[in-house]
């Protein structure tokens, strides 16, 4: 798999989620500074990582949005190509108009940092086939701005879409009350675009692929894309 890392100023996870890369592939991704204007020839998945890009001056992902090497992940996506956003990076995604939607301060106006539980909605895309529908997995969150919310006619096309691609639960899979940590409409921790070729998610599943660092439930969503690729 040929993988691209965009990194931003403010960028802090590019390293992480470069490692959950190389090892699901064996191939280390190639970093691409935010000023580039060309994807490295042969780019299969472009990847958004976290952090607090620009300093999440404006709002959160809205300058990255519109930085050359936008104009490329743009194009990237327009032909098919596997793109992936954690974090800020859906944050980017969602301010460059590759998903729909925005992402608010979580409702408690507080910053949360813990593990988490998702349900997978379906594995039938190249970011969940590695998974099973309905399966609960665990993985980490650290966000001050991960609430997502879209208008009624939007998170009702989203539904009937099947384009939400994980939403918060506790431990035994239960959806909702205590288990949303930031108010997401429906508990939405990720979605996906039309095609399904752009994923958006809160959640950091780089963080959770080793057992010897708490967990690898992160590790199918990486492996996925490696046979996608």
């Amino acid at each position: 798999m040929n993988a691209a890392v965009i990194v931003f100023p403010g960028s802090n996870r590019e390293r992480d989620v470069a490692a959950a890369l190389a090892r699901a592939s064996g191939k280390a991704p190639a970093f691409v500074w935010h000023t580039e204007t060309e994807l490295p020839a042969g780019t299969d998945l472009v990847v958004l990582p976290g952090g607090f890009s620009y300093g999440d001056y404006l709002r959160c992902g809205a300058i990255a949005a519109r930085s050359p090497a936008m104009d490329a992940v743009r194009a990237h996506a327009a032909r098919g190509g596997l793109v992936l956003g954690i974090c800020n990076g859906f944050q980017i995604l969602v301010e460059s108009g590759l998903l729909p939607g925005i992402l608010t301060r979580n409702a408690d106006l507080r910053f949360v940092c813990r593990q988490q539980h998702l349900k997978v909605e379906r594995a039938d895309t190249a970011f969940t086939r590695a998974y099973q529908p309905g399966q609960v997995i665990e993985v980490c969150i650290a966000h001050g701005e991960g609430n997502y919310f879209a208008d009624p006619e939007t998170v009702a096309r989203l539904e009937g879409d099947g384009r939400v691609a994980f939403r918060y639960c506790d431990a035994d899979g239960v959806v909702g009350g205590r288990a949303n940590p930031n108010g997401s409409v429906n508990d939405i921790a990720g979605v996906y675009s039309e095609q399904r070729n752009v994923l958006g998610l809160m959640p950091h599943p780089e963080n959770l692929i080793d057992a010897a660092i708490g967990g690898t439930d992160g590790a199918p969503l990486f492996a996925g894309l490696a046979q996608a690729a």
